[in-house]
């Protein structure tokens, strides 16, 4: 009850930092409610794996529902609501993961488990362009390398949080206090919920038209997995000419890990991404190096991401979710392009232990897009991974339809 009365108390304070914006507001509180938007969001998903060492191939068709409704502003004040529905359509032939489908041991993980929760709940206040948010909110971080919200899955993680986003002319300050994270695997299963006592801070600065800095430090106290309790500290600096007639981009990020709070682990580790891009149109080519840091020769010692949207990296088959104990190097090349109205992806992934000498696999993923009206939009997916030593050989396809309203 205590770490839920503070962040109310600090809420209650801000009106004193005077009245919002003159913006387009509500005249009363009833009308804040009654003249507030509505939107409605489907999105249909089958999900193809096959995986060697499994009997069955996994076969999931589920579609997400989500409602949500955001009231009108009223001297500054908002308030959010959403509740997503996940239900299996048709064909269940998977293992949604964490003992959510105990029956299914027999197909690979699909993490689509069914049900209806809230997503979001929260009321914000707005000065000026400062945002003061309480409640179950989305949190997504840069490019969610190490905070995101795994909007890839159908059940969203989000969080319990109190954040404070500071906006300026050309810098940003975000920081947030998480009291508990809603995981994918949802309310049903243990792993779905964690109570966390965690900070998050992060400060990002447009230095000239074409440079920004950023630095951050995430300290997270898990108190349901000891092992994802960790101090992170990194910085990053990215470059980009966008409008030149030769349009390149690179972006360089380094940061350090060590144990926190509880962590039975006593240890450090680093993580490296190197990240450059030439645009021919209408063709744009990209290349990248990362490494999550490990210690072959001691358990627990890698380095984690343990609040990442974790499938936009290191491959969209999913094989590195966990970072292996010796560690990762991913070596990765590929191409975004488009013919007509569809939008190409295409990446190769080379991997392999940081901490030695092995080879882990290679993957390939392909992804083309295709918005087909005004409100929907398709998507189909591929990932081939070759897996070396013990790894498994995983192919997944993917086929999507979203519509909003």
């Amino acid at each position: 009850m205590k770490k839920t009365l503070k962040p109310l108390y600090l809420l209650a304070l801000l009106p004193a930092l005077g009245q919002a914006d003159d913006a387009v507001q509500a005249a009363t509180f009833g009308d804040a409610i009654s003249e507030g938007k509505a939107h409605v969001m489907l999105r249909y998903r089958f999900e193809h794996v096959d995986q060697d060492g499994k009997s069955k191939n996994a076969n999931a068709s589920t579609l997400l529902t989500r409602l949500n409704y955001l009231t009108k502003d009223y001297n500054g004040w908002q308030v959010f609501l959403e509740a997503d529905n996940v239900s299996e359509v048709g064909i269940d032939d998977f293992n949604a993961g964490m003992g959510n489908t105990p029956n299914r041991g027999e197909y690979p993980i699909v993490a689509d488990p069914s049900g209806t929760e809230v997503n979001q709940a929260w009321v914000q206040f707005k000065h000026n362009n400062n945002k003061f948010k309480l409640g179950r909110q989305r949190i997504v971080l840069d490019n969610q390398r190490f905070v995101g919200g795994v909007a890839w899955r159908q059940n969203e993680q989000t969080y319990d949080s109190f954040s404070m986003d500071f906006n300026f002319d050309d810098s940003r300050l975000f920081v947030a206090y998480i009291d508990k994270v809603h995981r994918i695997f949802g309310d049903d299963v243990a792993a779905g919920n964690h109570d966390n006592q965690s900070f998050l801070i992060n400060y990002s600065n447009k230095l000239n038209q074409n440079s920004k800095l950023g630095i951050y430090h995430y300290n997270i106290d898990n108190e349901n997995a000891a092992a994802f309790s960790t101090a992170t500290t990194g910085a990053f600096f990215e470059w980009g000419n966008k409008g030149a007639d030769l349009p390149l981009n690179f972006k360089a990020e380094f940061a350090q890990q060590s144990d926190n709070a509880d962590n039975p682990v006593n240890y450090t580790a680093n993580y490296y991404r190197l990240d450059a891009g030439i645009q021919f149109k209408p063709m744009k080519l990209l290349a990248g190096y990362e490494v999550l840091t490990g210690d072959a020769n001691k358990s627990g010692a890698m380095f984690r991401t343990p609040l990442a949207t974790l499938h936009a990296f290191n491959g969209w088959a999913d094989q590195f979710l966990n970072t292996p104990q010796a560690g990762i190097e991913d070596a990765f090349i590929g191409s975004q392009f488009n013919t007509g109205s569809f939008k190409w992806q295409v990446l190769f992934h080379d991997f392999n232990v940081e901490d030695g000498s092995s080879d882990l696999g290679n993957e390939v993923d392909l992804s083309v897009a295709k918005k087909l009206s005004k409100r929907t939009k398709g998507l189909f997916k591929i990932a081939h991974f070759d897996g070396k030593g013990a790894r498994k050989d995983v192919d997944k396809v993917w086929f999507m339809l979203q519509a909003n309203f």
